[in-house]
C-alpha cells in the first residue's frame, strides 16, 4: 500500500507574505539619531491613516557615524513596513540611486528627514504617478500657492539658482531642489546609471536628463517650513551645484548621454517637434573656447573686485566689470568666434557693452539683495554671489555673441556667387 503525501497543514497563525508595496518612500539619513524615530513613527502614521495603497518606509544609511543606524534597525524590527539599508559611502544623491534602482516597488519616493514638507502633499505627489499622467512628480515652493517658512537668505539661493537654471539649462521645472519627489520605477531603473552625482545635486541633475529625455514632469505645491537646525553648508552647495551645471551641460552638448537610446527604450521618440540630433561640432566647440575665456574672465574680475573693494562693493564691481568686459569681447571676438580685421569690430565691442551694462544691472541687483539680506557680507560671499549672477549674464553673452560674431556675406562674395551660379536655358 502506497502512502500519499499531503501538504503539511499551515498554521493559521502563520505570517502572511507582505505584499509588493505600490509606493517606497526613502528617508536618506546621515547623522540624524536625535530626529529619526520621531520622524519615521510620524511617517508611517501617515502612510497607515491617509495612504490608500500599500506603502513603505526606507531608512537609508549613508555612513552615519552615530546612532542612526542601530535607531534604524531597531524601527525596522518594530514596526511593520518599515527597513534599514546602510551604505559605506555619504550622499543623499549616492544612497537615493542605490535604494531606488533595486527597489520592487511600482513608485519610488523620498523626503528629508526632518519632514519639513507637509505630508498632506503625499497623495497629490503621487496621484499623477499611479494615474500614468506624469512620469516624475516633484514638491515646489516657488509657485504662489506654495506656502513657506524659511530665512530671506536660503529663499534668495534657492530663487537664484533656480533662475540659474532656467537660464543656462532652460530647465522648465520650478523648484530642483525641494526634498520631496517621486518617480515610476521603471523609469528610475532607465535614468539613474546616467545620473553621476552622489550628493545635493542629484535631484537636479536628474531633472534635467528626464526633461531632455522628455519625460513628463508634474509640479505638486507644497506647505514647507524650513529646518532651522539644517547642517548644509549653503555656500559650498550652491558652488558643488554650478560645477554640476558645467558638467551636464558639457555631457549634453557633446553627445555623452544617450538621449535618442533612452528616448527610443522610454518610448518617448514620437514627441512633437524635430527629433533630437547631436550638437553640431563647431558650436561644441564653440562653448568649450567659450567657457575658457569665460573662466579666465571671472578669475580677472574676482581678483579686480577683492582689490578695488575698499573702494565700495558697487563700484568694485561697476570697474572690475568694465574693465574685464573689453578684453572679455575681444578675446571672444577673435578666440572663439574666430573673427580677425577691422570688420564690424566697433559693433561688436558696442554691443559687448551693452552685455557689460546688461551684467552690471544683474550684479548690482545681487549684491543690493545680499546686503539688505546680510548687511555685514564682505568678501568671498560677495564674490560668490557676483560669480552666480554674473552666469545669467554669461548665458546671454554666448547666445548674443554668436549671433553677432556670425560672418555676414560680403557684397563681392554675394557677387561672386551671382556670377558662377549657373543659368537655366531660356526657353526658345
Amino acid at each position: 500500500m502506497t502512502e500519499v503525501l499531503s501538504p503539511a497543514p499551515t498554521p493559521d497563525d502563520a505570517p502572511e507574505p507582505a505584499p509588493r508595496p505600490l509606493l517606497d518612500v526613502v528617508v536618506p539619513v546621515y547623522n540624524e539619531a536625535r530626529d529619526l524615530e520621531r520622524s519615521v513613527r510620524r511617517l508611517h502614521s501617515h502612510l497607515v491613516d491617509q495612504f490608500p495603497y500599500p506603502a513603505r518606509i526606507t531608512v537609508a544609511d549613508n555612513a552615519s557615524t552615530d546612532d542612526t543606524l542601530a535607531i534604524a534597525r531597531r524601527l525596522a524590527a518594530q514596526i511593520p513596513g518599515v527597513r534599514a539599508v546602510h551604505l559605506d559611502l555619504k550622499g543623499r544623491g549616492h544612497a537615493l540611486n542605490h535604494v531606488w534602482r533595486t527597489d520592487d516597488a511600482q513608485i519610488v519616493a523620498y523626503c528629508d528627514v526632518d519632514l519639513s514638507t507637509d505630508l498632506n502633499a503625499l497623495m497629490p505627489l503621487i496621484a499623477p504617478l499611479v494615474s500614468g499622467h506624469s512620469d516624475i512628480a516633484i514638491g515646489t515652493r516657488l509657485v504662489r500657492s506654495a506656502r513657506v517658512v524659511r530665512g530671506a537668505r536660503r529663499e534668495f539661493v534657492s530663487r537664484s539658482y533656480n533662475l540659474i537654471l532656467r537660464t543656462v539649462m532652460r530647465a522648465q521645472f520650478s523648484d530642483a531642489q525641494c526634498g520631496f519627489k517621486a518617480m515610476r520605477a521603471d523609469v528610475a531603473r532607465e535614468l539613474l546609471p546616467h545620473v553621476e552625482d552622489t550628493g545635493w545635486f542629484f535631484d537636479t541633475e536628474l531633472l534635467v536628463l528626464a526633461q531632455h529625455v522628455g519625460l513628463r514632469i508634474a509640479e505638486v505645491p507644497v506647505d514647507w517650513v524650513d529646518d532651522p537646525d539644517s547642517s548644509v553648508d549653503i555656500v559650498a552647495t550652491a558652488i558643488a551645484d554650478l560645477r554640476g551645471c558645467a558638467r551636464v551641460g558639457w555631457a549634453l552638448a557633446t553627445g555623452r548621454i544617450p538621449i535618442v537610446e533612452l528616448r527610443r527604450t522610454l518610448g518617448r521618440q514620437r514627441l512633437p517637434g524635430p527629433p533630437i540630433v547631436g550638437v553640431p561640432h563647431a558650436m561644441v566647440g564653440q562653448m568649450a573656447r567659450f567657457c575658457a575665456v569665460g573662466l579666465a574672465s571671472t578669475a580677472a574680475f574676482v581678483l579686480l573686485y577683492l582689490l578695488l573693494r575698499p573702494l565700495g562693493a558697487q563700484l568694485a564691481d561697476f570697474v572690475a566689470l568694465a574693465a574685464t568686459a573689453v578684453l572679455n569681447t575681444a578675446a571672444n571676438r577673435r578666440f572663439t568666434f574666430g573673427v580677425r580685421g577691422a570688420d564690424d569690430r566697433l559693433r561688436h565691442h558696442l554691443f559687448g557693452w551693452g552685455v557689460f551694462l546688461f551684467g552690471w544691472a544683474v550684479t548690482a541687483l545681487a549684491l543690493l539683495a545680499l546686503h539688505r539680506l546680510q548687511p555685514d557680507a564682505r568678501g568671498a560671499l560677495e564674490a560668490i554671489v557676483l560669480v552666480s549672477a554674473n552666469l545669467v549674464a554669461t548665458a546671454a553673452r554666448f547666445v548674443g555673441l554668436r549671433r553677432v560674431f556670425r560672418r555676414r556675406p560680403s557684397v563681392r562674395s554675394t557677387t561672386a556667387q551671382a556670377v558662377t551660379a549657373p543659368t537655366e536655358p531660356s526657353a526658345s
